[in-house]
């Protein structure tokens, strides 16, 4: 993918399916409108309608309809370029089969690999689908400059994706006879507002009973524990991208393998995923295997801290694919991969087992010029300065996308 400016929509016609909760479609369309581009959006339920309440197609159809619908469209509108968040989701996985055959341009957006203040945008595919090379010969061939500075999105947008999932679910519930084939990774019920409720208590909650902790990790234990990231229970990249079929079982597996060969000195830390907080509570089976193993000493189960502290401090990281791999790395923090990783590259991540990687991982040295110009490599090509649930200060959506370049034309990694 090369950048080839925001000004490349001008003239384009654009299709745009199922988004990030929130506005930003509906924002990031108005941008493009303004630049001379063509847009069109396909609603799929009542939460996509509240946020994309005006020209919209409505799709109401069944799961075997969508297909045909969806070429229709293209072939009606002479669609150049398809835009769609998540290429996991369940109406965006048969697009990108049809869009390859008919040499279709697709733009994937996701969460950002660079976070909190980037957004992702690639060509064909995000994560495990990247295109990204997995080759460190690659990056060693690749420029390596100074970043552009950019806006920071602030802790609030948290209380956006908040306030927006409460309405989207709500709305979606509302709606349902409108809509009545459509099917979402989570219920489209009305009590699924009620998790992100429960979400922004809990983060309060936990804040005031866990604030003791990171100072003991910090201080009396620094160095000597290992940092378990856990990623949210319904997420498509441990679905489509590891092994796993539960972050239970990657929980089990860690703490077994923990048990078996960690140094005796060593603490288990597992961290739960802020956006997972008001949906599950693991801790009936940590606290179960701690007892298995006689780990309630050394198995630590935490929610709300700071985590770049937190990384600091480790003796190193085990994930699945978590974006949070990159913040390890970024810290210099030894770093186990277990599932498929954009990051995951000799000479970035320890490439033996699991197993080993307990009694190693104080001896494995990260390649930093590999790492700077990877990261460099990932911000220049896919990543957008802002943030999907809030405005920045400046630029004209909420992506910010009027000071940066927009990726949309395509060039094979090499």
């Amino acid at each position: 993918m090369i950048q080839e400016g925001f000004i490349a929509f001008n003239g384009k016609r654009v299709l745009m399916l199922q988004g990030p909760i929130g506005p930003f479609f509906r924002r990031l369309s108005k941008d493009l409108e303004n630049l001379g581009a063509e847009v069109y959006k396909i609603n799929f339920n009542g939460g996509d309608w509240l946020f994309y309440p005006r020209n919209a197609i409505l799709f109401r159809g069944t799961p075997d309809e969508w297909p045909v619908f969806f070429e229709k469209i293209l072939d009606k509108h002479n669609i150049d370029i398809v835009l769609l968040f998540g290429d996991c989701r369940r109406v965006h996985r048969m697009v990108k089969s049809i869009l390859n055959q008919r040499k279709h341009k697709i733009g994937v957006f996701e969460e950002g690999y660079i976070r909190p203040d980037y957004i992702t945008l690639e060509l064909s595919g995000a994560n495990g689908y990247s295109h990204i090379p997995r080759d460190q010969h690659f990056f060693f061939n690749q420029p390596l400059s100074d970043i552009t500075p950019i806006q920071h999105a602030g802790k609030s947008a948290y209380w956006y994706m908040a306030m927006w999932a409460v309405l989207y679910y709500t709305s979606s519930a509302f709606l349902k006879p409108l809509f009545p084939y459509y099917q979402h990774h989570r219920p489209l019920k009305l009590s699924e507002a009620f998790p992100w409720i429960r979400s922004a208590w809990y983060k309060l909650y936990f804040r005031h009973k866990e604030k003791d902790i990171q100072a003991k990790l910090t201080e009396s234990f620094s160095g000597n524990y290992f940092l378990i990231p856990l990623q949210v229970h319904n997420d498509s990249q441990l679905s489509m991208h590891s092994e796993f079929d539960s972050v239970m079982a990657f929980i089990e597996k860690v703490v077994d393998s923990f048990h078996n060969h960690a140094p005796a000195e060593t603490l288990l830390v597992i961290k739960h995923h802020p956006m997972d907080r008001g949906y599950y509570n693991y801790s009936k089976l940590i606290d179960k295997l701690a007892k298995k193993y006689s780990l309630q000493q050394r198995l630590i189960y935490i929610h709300d801290q700071h985590l770049p502290t937190l990384l600091q401090h480790s003796r190193g990281v085990s994930l699945i694919n978590s974006t949070v791999g990159l913040s390890a790395l970024d810290e210099g923090v030894p770093l186990k991969v277990l599932g498929s990783a954009i990051y995951n590259i000799e000479g970035m991540t320890f490439q033996g087992s699991l197993d080993e990687f307990w009694n190693q991982a104080e001896f494995f040295q990260l390649d930093v010029n590999l790492f700077n110009r990877f990261r460099y490599y990932l911000i220049t090509h896919t990543q957008l300065n802002g943030s999907y649930y809030k405005k920045l200060h400046k630029g004209v959506s909420c992506a910010g996308l009027k000071e940066i370049n927009l990726i949309i034309t395509q060039k094979q990694h090499h």
